[in-house]
């Protein structure tokens, strides 16, 4: 399996041929206990927190195969993946590098809490690489970068992240939500741990919460043992809806970079609307580090329409298709605007300084047909 594509990793990476008793469909181990040998490490003792059932094995070995890595780790939610691997790799007066533009989650579980666990920190822009040392310290232990930021759609100067690391000594960290494997593969980039909202994308259908942590496999057994302790696993049950989605993965993401694409050439396009964040246009300041970096540009774009936030919320109101709701990666289009969502725990001036005003839009993109998502698009902008 090591040279398949992606769409048939998707299928087959992880699987057991033939599964229990025959199975194709690998089966839930919803048991919490199993028999085990008296002399058994406490971390091999099959138990459901300590993330070593037969259902969670077989849904760390898919997780890994997606992106060619060692080994990973299935979470309860992304950001207990986030979390997690921060604690694994941080120690009390050990200092991160992390890009600027987050999710909003990671931003507020940085800034209200890294200092509890003693950590420092320093916001980089990861698109200017000649900045990155002068933001280092002695005390530096890891970055922390996103493959494409939410909600601005900007792309990092990722390999050179990579590279800052490896010259440095440093745990490299990158939450690749927004690109998923099927566009960037970061194991292969240089990275040491890719982090997801497996929420989102790798599942696909907007009915479970999980995260995931892959990468070498020294670096996920460390963020295991921190996540047995603090205990952030996943229920068998959602496992198994996960490792389900993820068969279908390729077809999904494959299908949301080319509406993405085609609605946001269809929005560039339209005098009512001012601004389009999608790295797939040729106007967007990463297109050519991200045509190299990527092989899609991915299903997440934001927009500006002209008229301010109340043009913003009469578009979220017009539109039928997408729903107005939160989350994203889903078959479904969804649409929002951050920050009365997933950048609402943020200070207006934090937001501000980073371009997520009031009146931007974030689209996630489905896989409905293209034609009908900008016709959707046209008759709300015609009522703008």
């Amino acid at each position: 399996m090591d040279e398949a594509r992606i769409e048939t990793l998707s299928v087959h990476g992880g699987e057991r041929r033939p599964g229990p008793e025959g199975s194709v469909v690998y089966p839930i181990y919803q048991s919490t206990v199993y028999s085990v040998p008296s002399d058994t490490d406490y971390h091999d003792i099959k138990y459901i927190r300590l993330n070593s059932t037969p259902s969670q094995a077989y849904l760390h070995d898919k997780l890994a195969a997606l992106e060619g890595a060692e080994a990973a780790l299935a979470t309860a939610s992304g950001l207990a993946a986030i979390s997690t691997a921060l604690h694994s790799v941080l120690r009390t007066g050990d200092h991160l590098l992390v890009g600027d533009c987050l999710y909003g989650g990671t931003h507020d579980f940085l800034t209200h809490h890294a200092a509890d666990f003693g950590w420092r920190y320093t916001f980089i822009d990861p698109q200017r690489p000649e900045t990155w040392e002068a933001a280092r310290t002695p005390s530096t232990r890891a970055i922390l970068v996103e493959s494409i930021t939410n909600p601005l759609v900007r792309v990092g100067r990722l390999g050179e992240v990579a590279e800052l690391a490896r010259r440095n000594g440093l745990v490299s960290l990158i939450d690749n939500t927004f690109a998923t494997p099927v566009n960037f593969r970061p194991t292969a980039a240089g990275f040491d741990l890719s982090l997801h909202s497996a929420t989102k994308y790798l599942n696909g259908h907007s009915d479970i919460v999980a995260g995931a942590i892959i990468g070498r496999a020294e670096h996920v057994e460390r963020a295991r043992t921190t996540s047995n302790h603090f205990g952030g696993s996943l229920d068998p049950h959602a496992g198994f809806l996960l490792a389900r989605g993820l068969k279908t993965l390729a077809l999904r993401v494959r299908t949301q970079n080319e509406n993405a694409l085609a609605l946001a050439e269809f929005l560039a396009a339209q005098p009512k609307i001012r601004e389009v964040n999608y790295p797939g246009l040729a106007s967007h300041p990463d297109h050519a580090h991200a045509a190299e970096l990527f092989d899609g540009f991915g299903g997440m774009l934001s927009i500006r329409p002209t008229g301010g936030v109340e043009a913003a919320r009469a578009l979220i109101d017009a539109v039928r298709l997408p729903y107005d709701a939160p989350s994203l990666g889903g078959v479904e289009s969804l649409i929002t605007r951050p920050v009365a969502t997933s950048h609402a725990g943020m200070s207006r001036a934090d937001r501000e300084s980073l371009g997520i005003t009031d009146d931007l839009v974030r689209i996630s993109i489905g896989i409905e047909h293209r034609d009908d998502l900008i016709a959707d698009f046209a008759q709300a902008l015609a009522k703008l």
